[in-house]
């Protein structure tokens, strides 16, 4: 039976192995102790081990030298500039305040919901000329088939027994007619003889209400829609609008083309006053952008600037209506060259005031000599005439040189003197 080993018999045995492996062992250990684990000892460098003994000791480090100390000025209190004691209108006391001007022209526009926005395009249009006021008498939705819902006839006819100012005015209507009008024999059907016997005739009415109360009236025409057959219609109204408004009195105006493209379709882009090319009709094809409210207006805008001068009094160039020039302090001299109202004895005679222009003399015409006929070219004398005409002859004609002059460049004679 084995006798079982206890500390006794391990002591026993280490006493057994020779004293240089213990000595070995021992060794060994300390290292691994001074070193470190395995792990360590792989994941290191194998000859740190060898520089911590062998290496020669570093060079001492240098300091590195102090930052240079950086002093900030201190900051000077800040001091408020004393307020001046006059206020800042002062500065622009001197510049004269712009006279305000009383609209004194007044362009009404009647129609549809077209019409307002040829109403906006009008109050652009004039923006700088301020004695010019347009009056929107549009109504939405209306038109001249539909007098159920607003009668342009009573109305037309209630506006001028107003006794409300117009100098001009304006219609555009006929979007909303495309449908059957209510007559005194029933309801017609949209362009029957009938409808457009009744049809005619409310133009005509309009038209010369304004024509009796001697304003100027400016029919505009429908322009190109996008659906085709409202357009189709819309040319026939235009044809209306003509013929009609131009028998009683009123001037016709075609914008048509100016909002078709080059073959003639519909076309919501185009160039706009100023050449640009922008959006001018709204997304329901029958209304317009601002810009092409603007175009809109282009078109009536110079019968409106015609009858404007027609109607200025002829003062001053760019007095706006109703001005004249003040002429009572202005000392007209008669033919004795004393004024017509001397000043009082002891006073001082004011100075002779110099006219307004002077003689005006035409730029383009013929110029006329002094006895008043027309400048002719004064007649050389005769022997010079023929000289001149022989040279030409010679020279031009027959091709033959000049006659060289003594000492001339063309001058080859020999011997030279």
């Amino acid at each position: 039976m084995a006798k079982n080993s206890g500390p006794d018999d391990c002591a026993w045995r280490a006493w057994l192995l020779p004293k240089p492996a213990a000595a070995a062992l021992a060794a060994i250990a300390f290292l691994l102790s001074l070193a470190g684990s395995p792990p360590a000892l792989a994941q290191t460098d194998p000859f740190t081990w060898f520089e911590q003994w062998f290496r020669p000791n570093p060079p001492p480090r240098r300091a590195a030298p102090p930052r240079p100390e950086i002093r900030r000025a201190a900051r000077q209190p800040y001091r408020a500039r004393p307020r001046s004691n006059r206020p800042a209108e002062n500065a622009i006391a001197n510049t004269p305040a712009k006279p305000a001007v009383a609209p004194s022209y007044f362009v009404a526009v009647l129609g549809d919901s077209l019409a307002q926005m040829l109403a906006q395009g009008l109050t652009e249009a004039f923006e700088n000329r301020p004695e010019v006021a347009i009056l929107r008498k549009a109504k939405e939705d209306s038109g001249l088939v539909r007098d159920d819902f607003f009668d342009w006839t009573k109305a037309t006819q209630e506006t001028l027994a107003s006794g409300e100012k117009i100098d001009f005015a304006v219609m555009l209507i006929g979007s909303n007619d495309r449908q059957p009008l209510r007559g005194a024999n029933g309801s017609y059907e949209s362009r029957s003889p009938e409808w457009q016997a009744a049809y005619t005739q409310r133009i005509e009415t309009i038209a010369a209400m304004f024509r009796d109360k001697k304003i100027p009236l400016v029919w505009v025409g429908l322009p190109i829609l996008r659906s085709e057959r409202l357009s189709e219609d819309a040319l026939a109204f235009n044809e209306f609008y003509r013929a009609y408004a131009e028998k009683a009195g009123a001037t016709y105006i075609d914008i048509w083309e100016a909002f078709a493209d080059e073959a003639g379709q519909y076309s919501a882009i185009g160039p706009d006053i100023n050449g640009q090319t922008v959006r001018l009709r709204a997304a329901d094809g029958v209304h317009f952008t601002k810009a092409g409210a603007r175009k809109l207006a282009h078109f009536v805008e110079p019968e409106i600037r015609r009858n404007l001068d027609e109607a200025a009094p002829k003062g001053e160039p760019g007095m706006p209506p109703g001005a004249a020039p003040n002429l009572a302090n202005v000392a007209n001299p008669d033919d004795s060259g004393t004024p017509s109202n001397p000043a009082l004895p002891g006073s001082e005679v004011p100075p002779a005031q110099k006219p307004v222009a002077g003689p005006i003399l035409p730029l383009t015409g013929p110029v006329l000599a002094p006895g008043g006929e027309l400048a002719t070219r004064t007649a050389t004398a005769g022997t010079g005439n023929n000289t001149a005409r022989t040279l030409i002859e010679q020279t031009l004609q027959q091709g033959r040189p000049l006659a060289p002059k003594l000492g001339r460049a063309d001058d080859f004679s020999w011997p030279r003197n």
